[in-house]
């Protein structure tokens, strides 16, 4: 009788309250985990922890000639705020930039004016958005040798053509070292950044455009609105999101400005010193021989990365006030 008392109508209560089998759903979450890890440990090892371990190394006084390091507070950040040097280069880093967005929107802008016009109806749009993103596509070593073959103050092409439009004229042309030179060599850089980056401008403010709707335009052009009077009153003020995010992200991206002026800028030359960049600073501290302080490199980008946090707040703050 003791036995049977484990039956109910037949069924085996110790069977029915057993632990159900697993699904598959969860062999296959398994499975999913397995295929992520690899992304994951990379990601942990290369990404996140450089990210804490610059962090602590900001707080130390860490030098690659030596293996002991020692704890020295908020010292290497007031050293940073306090650097005239370092102050200098965001100054070079921010008159860079700052010629290089208004090239770079400007002719993004023309550009979109062209394309987006009714009565031009120019056909063809991806062909010119593709040749247009091409430089963006190139490596910048490649493009650092290009122009510095172009620029060249002897032989390069740029002051070859400027020498032959003098001659026409019966004048004589003395070569500018572009590159070289203090008050030229920012300049050629900023345009050589818009080079690079107008196609991208281009093609976020082409998208924005192509999200308008049609029916806005019609509308306006039945009572009469001009050319100027569309764009002006239709499409600038739609595209304002759209500009504030290139020109915030544009700005984040200036900020942490390297390859091209360090590629193209020579430490000896009278130009380094208006070319070098907050990057190009830090590099200095962090890598090369002779100056390295790792413990202030570190400072350093930790307060690079507060001035694009800052940045990033304001771009916030203005996207809140928009919408």
């Amino acid at each position: 009788m003791g036995h049977s008392g484990h039956y109910i109508g037949g069924i085996d209560m110790a069977k029915a309250v057993s632990k159900p089998k697993k699904s598959n759903l969860t062999k296959y979450n398994r499975a999913g985990y397995f295929f992520c890890a690899p992304f994951v440990i990379v990601f942990l090892i290369f990404s996140v922890y450089p990210v804490f371990r610059t962090l602590y190394l900001s707080f130390t006084d860490a030098k690659v000639t030596t293996l002991n390091m020692h704890f020295n507070g908020v010292a290497n950040y007031v050293r940073v705020f306090t650097d005239k040097y370092f102050w200098k280069a965001l100054l070079n880093t921010v008159r860079i930039w700052g010629l290089n967005i208004v090239l770079q929107l400007g002719l993004a802008f023309l550009l979109t004016i062209v394309f987006s016009d009714l009565k031009y109806k120019i056909k063809g749009l991806p062909v010119f958005r593709a040749v247009y993103y091409l430089p963006n596509l190139i490596a910048a070593t490649s493009i650092a040798f290009l122009f510095r073959t172009l620029l060249d103050w002897r032989y390069g092409t740029f002051n070859q053509i400027i020498a032959g439009l003098y001659k026409l004229f019966g004048m004589q042309y003395n070569p500018i070292d572009w590159l070289n030179t203090a008050s030229t060599a920012g300049v050629a850089i900023s345009v050589i950044q818009t080079w690079m980056w107008f196609g991208n401008s281009f093609i976020m403010l082409m998208a924005g455009v192509q999200g308008i709707s049609k029916d806005y335009y019609e509308a306006a052009a039945i009572d009469g609105a001009g050319r100027w009077t569309l764009f002006g009153k239709i499409t600038l003020p739609l595209l304002k999101p759209i500009l504030l995010y290139v020109a915030i992200t544009s700005l984040i991206g200036g900020l942490q400005m390297f390859d091209l002026p360090y590629l193209m800028s020579e430490k000896t030359s009278a130009a380094y010193s208006s070319v070098q960049t907050v990057v190009m600073y830090l590099y200095k501290f962090g890598f090369e021989t002779g100056t390295t302080q790792l413990g202030y490199a570190s400072a350093i980008a930790y307060a690079l990365f507060l001035i694009i946090l800052v940045v990033s707040i304001v771009q916030l703050k203005l996207v809140n006030k928009e919408d």
